[in-house]
């Protein structure tokens, strides 16, 4: 059955181009649907028009009747005074209504009202009322508003007084709390940390209703959608798998169309080079070589109405990496930091070598951002020491990317972010980042957040630094933008540190985890997806911990946050030492076998040397954590 049908929709805001250009799709009942296509592209406008808030120039919208819909982008007005509890509680006004019309009846009866047709009634709504999830509503909103992050401090507060993603989060709570049969979803995971996300595609993937999601979070898309539908110069373009297979087919159709269009262009010269020669047969008074010729032109005419295929080009940018001298990029030293009574962290002691890309992760307002500010000292520790290595240059891109002057055009802002420099200079960098023609000569301030970060890229890119902090990097970008920049990373080979929610991004590049949590960073020394199956290890022993240590709690005293740390990183490197224990008995084992191999016993005896290294340098890790726990 089909619950939502779009045909022929077209809208224009000026008279040279139509943002949706005939744009026709349908979506069948409980299908999960990624809509793709850059910045721009006409998604949200095509939102809009689903909602009824904008009017289409042409084509119709039907949706399946008596199916709610719910969209998440539009954050209604409530009324003054409304708290986020308020607003999680508005979801249930079918089910409130139902409650008072209950208590009415129940009234009715109390007072003598035996009538059929009055407890008929009060059955009926019973029924319905138990159906709604009437007598679960307080599990509901608990269970939504821990998934999303959203705490007993939170909800107390006016709803007016939030920021604009808090707002987004909470009303993100609100349409999950309804009931609702389709869920349009513009960039949910904008405003989410990695729990909060986490959370929202396990909830997804036990929806029973229809979901159509506007994102650039590719992860969230691999693990959310079945189907992708691209709006690509105003129509539809249909792919039937998620994320990584819209990826790989999308390449593959750009390939095909190229080799088609090289068929068609040789075939073109073919047909050229046969109408010349019978155009040159008609110049000697052939009447019938010269009608062949005319239709052959007419031929390749028709021919050439295919236009070559074409795709984003990447960006044609790199870090300047400036050479390091020495070992460490910067050492943290018992660094502690508050605000008024709370406490971001405490007793921080790491340390950066050269080369390492490490990510900072951490459900939002846990102090990631607040930690690079002291990195970059724009903020100071209220106890420790911060220790940067002599030679270390620094570059930032913060989350919220301003400039100073935004009524400059985009040559100035160059101009100014590098004195003595030539306009041919500045127009070169722009281009690098897909600025060009008249888009050099746009005032900053009519940017969209993408070219933003784009532009402030451009402005540091070329200074030479060897440790390179970026906030969230990728917020806000489409998927192509957020492929430039990791490009442009790729090829940087200095000191990486960034806070990222893109699951992506973090996959890619980091080789070292450090997770902040109740004031505790804890270092993983490896990379995401090992990370991840780290804390699915550790996560059932901890739950296990904690029943213990609430019965034991007058008889222990607590472990200082710095020995917690120490505690879980111990465990994570016993882990290890197994594991790395059980490959040198492997090594030893294949050493055996290849005695009579000279070349092959000697490669062998390479990786086991190796691997005794790595596992000796994990016993010296194991000796030190286990000396700080037991302190």
């Amino acid at each position: 059955m089909i619950d939502l049908s779009v045909s022929g929709l077209v809208k224009s805001f000026d008279l040279e181009k139509n943002i949706l250009d005939g744009l026709t799709f349908q979506i069948e009942r409980g299908e999960r649907v990624g809509l793709l296509g850059k910045n721009g592209a006409g998604k949200t406008t095509l939102f809009r028009i689903l909602t009824g808030e904008l009017r289409s120039d042409e084509g119709e919208v039907v949706f399946a009747p008596n199916r709610r819909v719910g969209l998440i982008s539009q954050i209604p007005v409530y009324p003054a005074g409304y708290t986020v509890e308020d607003v999680l509680q508005s979801a249930f006004e079918r089910v409130s209504a139902l409650a008072e019309e209950m208590t009415a009846l129940s009234e009715r009866m109390a007072n003598g009202d035996e009538r059929e047709e009055t407890l008929r009634r009060y059955g009926e709504l019973s029924a319905k009322f138990e159906g709604l999830g009437g007598y679960g509503t307080e599990t509901a909103v608990n269970k939504v508003a821990n998934g999303l992050s959203l705490g007993a401090d939170m909800r107390a507060r006016l709803f007016d007084t939030l920021s604009g993603g808090e707002k987004t989060r909470v009303n993100l709570g609100r349409l999950i709390l309804e009931d609702t049969d389709i869920l349009l979803l513009d960039e949910p995971t904008n405003h989410l940390d990695l729990h909060a996300t986490e959370w929202l595609e396990d909830y997804l993937s036990r929806f029973r209703g229809t979901v159509l999601v506007i994102s650039h979070d590719r992860y969230f898309l691999d693990r959310t959608v079945n189907r992708c539908i691209e709006v690509l110069n105003g129509k539809a373009e249909f792919y039937s798998g998620n994320y990584s297979f819209y990826a790989v087919e999308k390449e593959r159709r750009y390939l095909e169309r190229l080799r088609q269009y090289e068929r068609e262009q040789a075939k073109i010269e073919q047909l050229e080079q046969s109408a010349e020669q019978l155009r040159m047969f008609a110049f000697k008074g052939n009447d019938k070589t010269y009608r062949r010729a005319k239709s052959m032109e007419k031929r390749i005419e028709r021919m050439r109405t295919a236009d070559k295929p074409v795709k984003e080009r990447a960006l044609n940018v790199q870090f300047v990496s400036r050479d390091f001298l020495g070992d460490e990029v910067f050492e943290l030293k018992g660094v502690e930091k508050s605000f008024g009574e709370r406490t971001l962290f405490r007793d921080v002691n790491l340390s950066v070598t050269g080369g390492e890309r490490i990510a900072l992760i951490g459900d939002n307002g846990m102090g990631k951002t607040t930690l690079l500010k002291l990195l970059l000292n724009r903020e100071y520790p209220d106890a420790g020491k911060i220790k940067l290595g002599p030679s270390v240059r620094a570059a930032y891109l913060p989350q919220i990317v301003r400039f100073d002057v935004p009524e400059r055009n985009l040559i100035d802002t160059m101009l100014w972010s590098r004195r003595g420099a030539t306009t041919q200079w500045a127009r070169d960098q722009l281009a690098k980042f897909h600025f060009r023609g008249e888009d050099v000569f746009k005032q900053v301030k009519v940017l969209s957040g993408g070219e933003l970060s784009r532009l402030y890229l451009c402005t540091i890119m070329d200074e030479a630094v060897n440790l390179l902090i970026l906030d969230e990097p990728t917020n806000h970008l489409d998927i192509a933008s957020r492929e430039w920049i990791e490009e442009a990373v790729e090829a940087y080979d200095g000191t990486l540190l960034f806070v990222s929610h893109d699951r992506y991004f973090i996959n890619r590049f980091a080789t070292r985890i450090w997770e902040l949590e109740n004031g505790v960073i804890t270092d993983f020394r490896v990379g995401f997806e090992r990370y991840r199956r780290i804390k699915t290890e550790l996560e059932p022993a901890e739950e296990k911990k904690a029943v213990k240590d609430k019965t034991l709690t007058e008889k222990k005293t607590k472990l200082s946050r710095s020995a917690q740390s120490a505690k879980r990183q111990l465990t994570i490197v016993e882990r290890e030492i197994a594991a790395q224990e059980s490959a040198v008995a492997a090594l030893d084992a294949q050493l055996a076998d290849t005695a009579d191999d000279y070349g092959k016993y000697a490669a062998l005896y390479e990786e086991k040397t190796a691997a005794e290294q790595k596992l000796d340098e994990l016993m010296a890790r194991w000796e030190t954590l286990a000396q700080e726990v037991g302190e």
